[in-house]
């Protein structure tokens, strides 16, 4: 839940009172708000972190900073926020990290520096506008779905019992849910609404950024409720918002969220997927269908067959393309698709006009505008074919569902052009350092640097791709500060590995499992599975199973389902949060999974002393996006293996290990029954330097006797 905004006087009055000559400092209030934690303790990786924040701010440097597990970095970027005038603006990738900060991590700190700061300050979410309840669309939710099925009441079955009509009766509760909680929420937040509501229900009230016609235009405009957060994030000093939202901003021109001189991406590692995702866009018979649907009434009968004949025609195209990336141009019937949809929008556009001030509805013709202009830009870039663009088709074998799709080979021009002007950015993470160094995040961040040494294999390729050339910074150990200054056409920026205050060697083993075949094929092979058996057993459980595909962790399941007597939850077979619960509680039960597992989970203690990662996490050939970005890097005679999949792997991996030690007691092993990572020579020490200093084996006697000794304690 959103905390309510504190009262804290005018802006400008809060302003004076920060610019005061004895404003303290992030160091002082740090301490505090450490000291306010029960059991709370000074942590030099944590106060180095801050200082380092501190000291880019007044530099106008960029910053990257590694910050193990343990460190305490939630309060090691706020407490220095604190002391930089204006909102700070705060991005994570998580909901799970949005609510820590929110719920725990900003009320503590508020109640902790409020004596110091003799005021208390504020902070407010920010999040995209579909996340709000849209009055506007609330009053004509019912007008989106077929009238005659919308509040259905059930009809008896033949073999008994009764069934919805299309879930129409389900839906119309929902929707009347809304409107009784429209009348009571002060945030019209759909996080706050509880138990909460299907996506096809909420889709009915809210309304994309792309669809709205602003707050002057719209009938609602004085009660909207996403003008209203952003308001309050304007008055705000800590603004709490998400990749996603930051990525949009950074595409639209940096106008949703406020003015901000400091910019403070934590789970870093995740910035440059997001911004790919944002300036993605698909096509779908399914989109056209509904936007044609919803246009019709605004246009000529003949402009509306022409949008639904493109939607046959994409239909048709799609059923006969192979899914995957399109590598030699468009097909011919995808072509043509493309091109009535062009044309089609187009003259939709023409016949609908400018919404002007006396449009009886201008909220559904902005909405009809909307979709179809997107199509229309759509479809002339995948008509263009540009070489900075990556199109495939993909398949969802669930639902049947086929979408056209065009995304942007490279991020790191975007990131470049518009992450860093007029503000200090901190980027943080656990897993910033790969094979120890910065050089690759950097490079994937949009920074380039001169090269005071070698740049590595990776670095060297991934150079040779889209981003520009550039050389390798140095990067000092853990709690080591380096500095690097950029090419001219680059921002600077320094780096700091705080390291963490676990002490690896001491609380975990990083077995690899060496003497297994390399793995060949699909699934878990013989041989892992019973390197799995023997592990799980000797330890009695609290096994955390990370693999590769679903079938290798249904594979692994019925396994140790059919040898032993231990409980093994598998995911898919229920509600995730209940599947970690039942984990944690249980101390002999084993948690199967597969990508999902590898950064959401955290099981501190007993519960979880063995992890295992049945493949090294390289991403799957008909991944369209690494495919084509190995493939450009091939292409200017790099290596796209080493410059794209690795790099990849090593994020992967080292958010998968870190499962393991979440708390200074806690001891474990993390095994991995890939022989690739002790035998390839040219990327195993790499992914090796990329994880925590855990005391390193590929003797299995040795850490099934660890593992016994274990169960015992």
């Amino acid at each position: 839940m959103t905390p309510p905004r504190t009262a804290a006087g005018p802006a400008s009055t809060r302003t004076r009172a920060r610019r005061s000559g004895d404003r303290p400092g992030g160091a002082e209030l740090l301490a505090a708000a450490v000291g306010a934690v029960p059991g709370g303790s000074a942590r030099p990786g944590q106060q180095q972190m801050a200082t380092a924040i501190e000291e880019c701010v007044a530099s106008g440097e960029h910053l990257l900073v590694q910050a193990g597990t343990g460190t305490g970095k939630s309060l090691a970027y706020l407490a220095p926020a604190l002391t930089v005038d204006g909102p700070v603006v705060i991005s994570t990738a998580t909901l799970a990290l949005q609510s820590q900060l929110v719920e725990h991590d900003l009320p503590r700190l508020a109640d902790a520096v409020e004596p110091l700061l003799r005021r208390r300050p504020t902070y407010a979410v920010l999040k995209g506008r579909h996340h709000y309840l849209c009055l506007a669309r609330l009053e004509n939710s019912t007008e989106d779905e077929p009238a005659d099925t919308l509040f259905d009441a059930p009809t008896e079955q033949p073999s008994g019992g009764t069934r919805w009509l299309g879930e129409a009766g389900r839906l119309g509760k929902q929707i009347q849910r809304l409107r009784d909680w429209a009348l009571e929420t002060d945030t019209g937040d759909r996080d706050e609404l509880d138990p909460g509501v299907d996506d096809q229900a909420w889709r009915l009230v809210s309304m994309p950024a792309r669809e709205c016609v602003g707050a002057t235009r719209c009938p609602y405009g004085a009660e909207c409720f996403a003008e209203a957060s952003r308001a309050r994030a304007r008055e705000a000093d800590i603004v709490v918002t998400n990749h996603s939202l930051l990525a949009v901003d950074m595409i639209a021109g940096r106008h949703i969220v406020p003015p901000h001189r400091l910019l403070i991406v934590d789970e870093a590692h995740e910035l440059a997927d997001r911004v790919s995702s944002a300036a993605q866009a698909e096509l779908t018979p399914e989109l056209i269908d509904r936007s044609a649907r919803r246009a019709r009434p605004l246009l000529r009968p003949e402009t509306a067959e022409a949008l639904t004949e493109a939607g046959d025609a994409l239909a048709v195209g799609l059923a006969e393309a192979p899914v995957g990336r399109i590598t030699s141009g468009l097909p011919d019937p995808l072509r043509e698709a493309c091109t009535l949809l062009d044309a089609a929008t187009r003259a939709a556009l023409d016949a609908i006009g400018e919404i002007k001030a006396d449009d009886p509805d201008p909220v559904r013709k902005q909405q009809a505008k909307a979709v179809l202009d997107e199509m229309s830009t759509t479809a002339q870039r995948l008509l263009e074919e540009a070489e900075h663009d990556v199109a495939w088709v993909e398949r969802n074998d669930n639902t049947g569902r086929r979408a056209l799709v065009v995304a942007p080979l490279s991020v790191a021009g975007t990131l470049a052009t518009h992450l860093y002007d007029e503000r200090t950015v901190v980027a943080t993470s656990a897993t910033l350092a790969l094979g120890g160094r910065f050089d690759t995040v950097a490079r994937a961040l949009g920074l380039d640097a001169p090269a005071p040494s070698p740049p590595s294999p990776a670095a060297e390729a991934l150079a040779a791709a889209s981003v520009r050339p550039g050389g390798t910074p140095p990067t000092g150990g853990s709690g080591q500060d380096s500095h690097s200054r950029a090419a001219d056409s680059g921002p600077g920026w320094r780096s700091l590995d705080v390291g963490s205050p676990f002490d690896y060697p001491r609380q975990g083993i990083l077995y690899v499992a060496a003497h297994l075949p390399r793995p060949s094929v699909s699934g878990l092979p013989d041989a892992a599975g019973e390197e799995l058996l023997s592990l799980v057993t000797a330890l009695g459980g609290r096994t955390l199973g990370l693999f590769s595909s679903r079938r290798a962790a249904t594979q692994a399941a019925e396994l140790l389902r059919a040898r032993t007597d231990l409980p093994v939850l598998l995911q898919g077979e229920e509600a995730l949060p209940l599947l970690v619960r039942r984990f944690r509680e249980d101390q002999s039960s084993c948690l199967f999974g597969v990508m999902s597992l590898w950064q959401g989970v955290d099981v501190p203690g007993d519960s979880c002393q063995l992890v295992v990662i049945d493949r090294l996490p390289f991403p799957r050939p008909d991944e369209p996006l690494a495919a084509a970005r190995a493939a450009a890097v091939d292409a200017q005679g790099g290596s796209g293996f080493a410059a794209v999949s690795v790099p990849i792997a090593a994020v992967r991996l080292a958010q998968g290990v870190g499962r393991l030690i979440r708390a200074t007691g806690d001891r474990g092993v993390v095994a991995v029954l890939d022989s690739r990572l002790e035998s390839a020579r040219g990327y195993g020490p790499f992914l090796r330097r990329s994880l925590p200093p855990f005391w390193y084996t590929t003797r299995p006697e040795v850490v099934r006797g660890a593992l016994t000794r274990l169960a015992g304690s």
